[in-house]
C-alpha cells in the first residue's frame, strides 16, 4: 500500500488501500457510472476542493466497500468520523432527522453482503422496504432474517412480506443454508425491539426527540455492535413462529387491523 499521512482524507486512504492510482480509480468509477471522472477531479474530491455528487458517492462506496459518512466526512464539514476519533469499531452516530434515519437504514441494507437482519413490525417507509427487496433479489447468497414482533402494524409491511416470499422460496438453500427466514414473536411475551443490521453496520431507531409520536431518530452503529445485533436477531428468530407462506402472511393481516 502506498504511504499515507494523517492529513489524508478517508476517500484518499480508501483508494490507496486498494493500491489504485488516481487514473485507475477514475476508470473503475466511470465503468460503473458511465461518467467522465478523471484523475484531476478525483484528486479534488479527495482533497475536499470539490464535493462529490450523489451518484458518484454511491459508486465510490461500492468500489471501496466503505460507508458514505466515512468516505466523505472531509467534504461534509466533519474533520473525522466517530470511529477515527475513538480508534475503535464501536462507532456511534446519532441520527436526529427522519431523512437521515431512513438514509442510514437504506445504506446498511445496501451494504449487506452476508447477513441482513431486520427486527420489528412497524416498517412502512417504501424506500427502505424496496432496498431490502433489491438486496434479496440481487444477492442470492445474502441470508435475510425478518423477525416480526406481533403482526405487521402497517399494510406496507404486510405487502413487503408478500413480495419477499415471491422473490425467494423460504425452503430453498444456497450452499446448504436457508437464505430467507421470516418469523413472528408473540408480542405479549417479548420486549419490542426494532433494528436493521448487517455484518458491518446497524441502525437502531429511537423514539422521537421532538414529540411523543413516532420513531424518527436513531443511532448508527459500527461493525462490532452490528455483529452482535445480527446474532441477537438470529437468536430471536430461533424462538419465533415461522411465516413462510402467503397464507401465513394473510393470517397475520387478519389478526391485526393494519392501516396505511
Amino acid at each position: 500500500m502506498r504511504g499515507t499521512t494523517s492529513t489524508d482524507s478517508a476517500l484518499k486512504r480508501a483508494r490507496q488501500e486498494l493500491s489504485l492510482t488516481l487514473e485507475e480509480a477514475a476508470a473503475r468509477l466511470n465503468k460503473e457510472t458511465k461518467g467522465g471522472t478523471d484523475a484531476s477531479l478525483l484528486s479534488a474530491w479527495e482533497s475536499g476542493r470539490k464535493r462529490t455528487g450523489k451518484k458518484n458517492r454511491r459508486a465510490l462506496c461500492d468500489l471501496y466497500r466503505k460507508r458514505q459518512e466515512d468516505l466523505f466526512a472531509h467534504q461534509d464539514g466533519r474533520d473525522t468520523t466517530v470511529s477515527e476519533a475513538t480508534g475503535t469499531d464501536v462507532e456511534v452516530r446519532t441520527l436526529t432527522r427522519y431523512t437521515d434515519l431512513i438514509e442510514a437504514m437504506v445504506q446498511v441494507t445496501a451494504g449487506a453482503r452476508e447477513h441482513l437482519v431486520v427486527m420489528g413490525s412497524r416498517s412502512r417507509e417504501m424506500s427502505y422496504l424496496t432496498a431490502i427487496e433489491t438486496a434479496v433479489a440481487q444477492q442470492p447468497d445474502l441470508v435475510h432474517y425478518r423477525v416480526l414482533q406481533g403482526p405487521p402494524r402497517h399494510e406496507e409491511l404486510a405487502d413487503h412480506l408478500v413480495r419477499l416470499l415471491e422473490l425467494r422460496e423460504p425452503g430453498e438453500r444456497r450452499n446448504g443454508v436457508r437464505t430467507l427466514r421470516i418469523g413472528v414473536v408473540d408480542q405479549r411475551r417479548a420486549m419490542e425491539r426494532s433494528f436493521v443490521a448487517s455484518e458491518s453496520a446497524a441502525v437502531v431507531p429511537l423514539p422521537s426527540f421532538y414529540g411523543v409520536d413516532g420513531f424518527d431518530c436513531g443511532v448508527l452503529l459500527g461493525p462490532e455492535a452490528a455483529i452482535g445485533l445480527v446474532q441477537h436477531g438470529r437468536e430471536a428468530f430461533a424462538s419465533a413462529r415461522p411465516v413462510e407462506t402467503l397464507e401465513a402472511v394473510r393470517a397475520l393481516r387478519g389478526r391485526h387491523g393494519t392501516t396505511s
